[in-house]
């Protein structure tokens, strides 16, 4: 039925068009039935720019796209692949929706870093009614005034710096950064830049870091203060050649979304469509129903002051759709609202100033007894990431009780030898170990597939003042307890100053979470994606055995991916790793070489 009426209304829209007939408006039920043809009803993409996937990174070829119009994306899912300035590099999506226009087809080459390449949709919306945006950069339908601001700004940002000056842009300083805190100015205005020297320290999603520069310059000028948020790409400092004056550079002009137009009209006086708009939504509305929606159609509610009591979904089972809300929308013409419109109709034009209405404030009792504390990137990225990771990984959970009197024992006689060692430097050691002789619980989950790691890589959960981070102690079975005590000790000092370097904490094939300092007895941990498995482990304790004899027990959880880890291999790992801290002597002996060449070959 909807095949028969797109078709008829196209010979409609054909018979006519002759005849200075612009577009043919149909009924609201037609505009349902033929969603794709209806002008009123297409559906508004986001936009998915070129991304910055390298600090020195300026255009990018794109080699090849991953997902195809139609196709569903998953937070976390690869989009395409890139070619940027030194590889070629995956760039994922990080909310879902669906892939709904590919604007750059693939083998495109010198892409600059903020093109338009795609647009998506939310999960619920129609992809294939989406806008397609319009290639002139001013509408016809806008005022002389707004168009010579807009051409005038445009003209400013694509104005090239002068001839030895260098505009220095928010750098992506990790794969997944998308803006960063400027923490600190390493160089003032005015000192020399050698190649190799660091400006600022930049706190991205994952850790503090530097910004080093590559060439010889002088800093001109600062942009962004010190303690802002700046989005990856924007301007935060300028610099000029070695000889030049840099207190003549040219500061660049304020971007096209700076730029603030103020309305003719006063905002106090509302009229025509405004006034309606502002008494319509001052009219009370219905109770909202319990009718189901998603994120567009709660943001539609909000921007025209709807209920969704007062509109009917046709969705099933009791849904309520993006479609109903702007057939409602077309056919009561509401417009949108804006924050004051109702206070200010509320008061009639000619009531005296003293008879204004007056809004009564909470009364104030003292110091409010709460305090907002801002969330950082790097506690908002982890926040996210084990949303997901709890989400979308089917975790299982198997539990071992240790003894661990011999591992005591085997610690205070090393420390009497002036080896210091902790309990955490042995559970490292016998994971590792473990991991040789089940290799299974050793991979990683990716694209559908389970992908066995060739290196034991354990990472550490180590806390900060920001948030959680994993460093990683590399090739660990190679190592022995004292060298793993070291680089246990030398990242955790480096992740509490926040100093990490993407390639310390960035990988990783399995981790450890210890809590036993904190006289925790027992937790499960969270997956820390692509890897399968992490283990958590709990305090020591003084328990009877069946003797009646006192000894000391460790609780140890495995938290594993079902979905690449089978019951009875989890079983048999935990059993390894047991047996390995219940006679720990074996972890004395450094045999991770002959362990690691014998599981090769």
């Amino acid at each position: 039925m909807a095949q028969m009426i797109r078709y008829r209304v196209g010979q409609f829209y054909y018979k006519y068009s002759c005849n200075s007939v612009s577009r043919a408006i149909l009924p609201i039920k037609y505009q349902r039935s033929c969603f794709h043809t209806s002008w009123l009803l297409n559906v508004k993409g986001k936009e998915v720019l070129m991304p910055s996937l390298s600090p020195t990174m300026e255009t990018g070829t794109l080699v090849k796209w991953i997902k195809k119009e139609g196709e569903p994306i998953q937070p976390g899912d690869a989009l395409a692949d890139i070619q940027t300035d030194k590889a070629v590099m995956t760039f994922e999506l990080e909310e879902d929706g669906i892939l709904a226009k590919i604007i750059v087809p693939e083998g495109t080459k010198d892409i600059k870093v903020g093109t338009l390449i795609a647009l998506t949709v939310e999960s619920d919306e129609d992809w294939k009614s989406v806008e397609i945006p319009s290639s002139t950069s001013v509408s016809t339908s806008s005022t002389s005034a707004e168009s010579s601001v807009q051409s005038e700004t445009e003209s400013a940002d694509a104005a090239e710096p002068p001839p030895g000056q260098v505009n220095v842009a928010m750098p992506a300083l990790s794969p997944t950064m998308t803006s960063g805190t400027l923490v600190k100015w390493l160089k003032k205005e005015g000192d020399e830049i050698c190649p190799g020297d660091a400006i600022a320290d930049i706190q991205t999603d994952k850790a503090i870091m530097t910004f080093e520069m590559d060439e010889e310059a002088i800093l001109a000028k600062i942009l962004v203060t010190e303690g802002s948020q700046v989005d990856v790409g924007q301007l935060i400092a300028v610099t000029v050649e070695k000889g030049m004056d840099w207190k003549s550079a040219v500061i660049p002009t304020a971007k096209k979304h700076d730029v603030k137009r103020e309305t003719p009209a006063s905002p106090s006086t509302p009229t025509g469509a405004a006034a309606s708009s502002a008494a319509a939504s001052a009219r009370p509305q219905p109770a909202p129903s319990g009718q189901v929606y998603g994120l567009a159609v709660k943001r539609l509610l909000e921007e025209y002051g709807l209920s969704s009591g007062s509109i009917k979904g046709t969705g099933r089972p009791n849904r309520l759709l993006k479609g109903d809300v702007l057939a409602y929308i077309q056919s009561n013409n509401v417009q949108k609202i804006t924050p004051g419109q109702v206070q200010s109709v509320a008061t009639p034009p000619s009531a005296p100033t003293s008879a204004k209405i007056q809004v009564s404030a909470p009364p104030k009792s003292g110091p409010s007894p709460y305090k907002d504390i801002e969330v950082s990137n790097i506690r908002a990225v982890i926040a996210k990431r084990l949303s997901e990771s709890k989400s979308n990984i089917p975790h299982s959970y198997a539990t071992v009780d240790i003894n661990i009197d011999k591992l005591t024992e085997l610690r205070s006689n090393l420390k009497m030898e002036n080896i210091k060692v902790s309990v955490n430097d042995f559970i490292i050691k016998a994971v590792a170990h473990a991991l040789l002789q089940c290799p299974d619980v050793n991979s990683l989950y990716k694209n559908n597939e389970i992908v066995r790691a060739q290196n034991v890589d354990i990472s550490v959960a180590v806390s900060t003042p920001t948030g959680l981070i994993t460093p990683i102690v590399f090739n660990t079975p190679a190592k022995s307890l004292s060298e793993i005590s070291n680089d246990v000790k030398t990242l955790a000092g480096k992740a509490r100053d926040g100093t990490l370097k993407p390639n310390e904490f960035q990988g990783g094939s399995f981790t450890i979470s210890n809590l036993g300092m904190f006289g925790i007895k027992e937790f499960s941990a969270i997956i820390n994606p692509p890897q399968t498995a992490i283990l958590a482990v709990g305090t020591g304790r003084d328990v009877l055995d069946t003797t009646l004899r006192r000894t000391s027990r460790m609780s140890a959880t495995l938290s594993y991916d079902s979905r690449a880890i089978d019951e009875d291999q989890a079983a048999n790992f935990m059993s390894t790793l047991r047996s390995m801290l219940e006679d720990p002597s074996f972890l004395i002996v450094n045999k991770g070489q002959q362990s690691m060449r014998h599981m090769r070959e």
